[in-house]
């Protein structure tokens, strides 16, 4: 069976990257009737963040990627978050001294700065000299020490990835890595190949960063004579051409585009084509529709770029396959954050604007007309088109002012009425009104459904402030 994991540290928000490889673990397993698990990699004490492991677990279940295995659910290998694995970690660790492929080390961080200074690129294998007895004696007297790695000094290792095919390292390229802390705990390099194992994980997806340290993690499984998993590496997701996009900068995480009103499904659909493509280049897909397709072969080689304006573009079709109560209720935390909506009819506005939305957010960007109105350019009433200009308007407002009195029942009827007696166009009767009542050369409905908005009362404010300003 197909086992794969999710191993996120919990040093702050998920960011893109981080959800885009719990994704495609999840699709893999998924697509092969196989298991995913989540394991929190939490073994870096000074980087950990309160709460981070529920932003995680919170993520992954609003992007409805589910784990069948992880710390809040359980499962047959855990305890699932590293720290509950201390014993685990040193037993092995133990196993790996006493066979020659680690060694104590004693090296002070003083002794380690000077060897970098003086220009060595790697440990130097300093403690590798020391006899078990000494080392042990040395522990015994209370010295702080770490576990590292016994690196061969000649040879390489080949292995397959399954997106980059063999990759050959030198192991004069490799450094004698940590393997336990002095503070007891393993680090990444260690915990990683003790848990995919004890844990059946047979299909491991990370990024390409790990792709030329792996014969590291190799020469531990075998040393450990287990069997060595296949192996699929990522490219990045960059923010330009030249920069990845990074936690450090501030990128957004997932959390963050849902504030900006996107639907968890259009992320998810976007983040899965940020490196993987499907044979018919189709580019809008559910997640169950992402379970069915997705494959290795789609992977790509090369980096993918950050578009958000491709996002929006995607986000606007889930958008669009809303009914309208259900866009309301989402749009609703939105329209609670705009002041100037207060007192408006929202589920009317919420008919004028569906359509037009990219995301939520832009119920915002797409009513600021209802807050600028006092200071609108004059000019707007000019339209070659239906042949319009102010002195046409000043002419019609009194009368637009009797049309609005009478109700909105018959507004539409009464003013192709009005136009008919004024001997005008119907569209240059409307264009008027609607400017007259908005300000703006853009709105989210004609004006008919403009008016139905503000309301008979503000309709005639405007109304009676446009005569004045155009009367001066």
């Amino acid at each position: 069976m197909v086992r794969t994991r999710f191993a996120p540290s919990p040093t702050g928000y998920l960011h893109i990257g981080g959800l885009r490889t719990a994704l495609y673990a999840y699709l893999y397993a998924k697509k092969n009737d196989g298991k995913f698990i989540l394991r929190i990699e939490d073994t870096d004490l000074e980087r950990y963040v309160e709460g981070a492991v529920d932003i995680i677990r919170r993520t992954l279940k609003d992007a409805g990627i589910t784990y069948d295995e992880g710390p809040d659910v359980g499962g047959d290998y855990g305890p699932y978050v590293q720290t509950e694995r201390k014993e685990i970690y040193q037993k092995y660790a133990k196993q790996l001294v006493d066979s020659g492929d680690a060694y104590y080390c004693f090296c002070t961080k003083e002794r380690l700065e000077k060897i970098h200074a003086d220009g060595a690129v790697k440990y130097d294998k300093h403690c590798l000299k020391l006899s078990r007895e000494e080392a042990e004696k040395r522990i015994a007297a209370g010295e702080k020490y770490v576990i590292r790695q016994n690196i061969p000094e000649t040879g390489s290792d080949t292995y397959t990835d399954l997106v980059f095919g063999d990759i050959t390292v030198d192991y004069k390229e490799l450094e004698d890595n940590v393997l336990i802390k002095s503070d007891g705990m393993p680090t990444y390099n260690f915990a990683n190949v003790i848990d995919d194992h004890l844990m059946g994980i047979n299909y491991v997806i990370r990024g390409i960063e790990y792709l030329s340290s792996t014969p590291k993690y190799n020469l531990l499984y075998r040393a450990l004579g287990w069997e060595i998993p296949k192996y699929i590496h990522l490219q990045p997701i960059m923010r330009d051409e030249r920069h990845k996009l990074s936690k450090r900068d501030g990128d957004a995480s997932y959390e963050d585009f849902i504030k900006k009103g996107y639907l968890g499904e259009a992320i998810v659909n976007y983040i899965a084509l940020l490196g993987w493509s499907s044979k018919d280049d189709t580019e809008k897909f559910t997640l169950e529709q992402l379970k069915e397709r997705f494959d290795i072969e789609g992977l790509s080689k090369s980096p993918s770029v950050f578009d958000e304006n491709k996002m929006r573009w995607l986000n606007s079709l889930y958008i669009r396959e809303l009914d309208v109560d259900t866009f309301h209720a989402k749009a609703l935390p939105f329209y609670e954050k705009v002041d100037y909506l207060k007192g408006y009819d929202l589920r009317f506005l919420s008919e004028l604007l569906h359509s037009r939305c990219e995301v939520l957010a832009d119920v915002g960007r797409l009513t600021e007309f209802l807050t600028e109105f006092d200071s609108f350019d004059l000019e707007l009433f000019v339209n070659k088109k239906w042949k319009t200009d102010c002195a046409l308007a000043r002419e019609l407002i009194p009368s637009l002012k009797e049309v609005v009195k009478k109700g909105e029942e018959n507004l539409a009827v009464n003013l192709e009425n009005l136009a008919a007696d004024k001997g005008l166009k119907k569209g240059q009767v409307l264009w008027i009104f609607r400017i007259a009542i908005t300000g703006a050369q853009s709105t989210p409905g004609g004006a008919t459904e403009m008016a139905h908005l503000l309301g008979e009362k503000k309709c005639l404010e405007r109304l009676e402030k446009v005569y004045a300003r155009l009367s001066k």
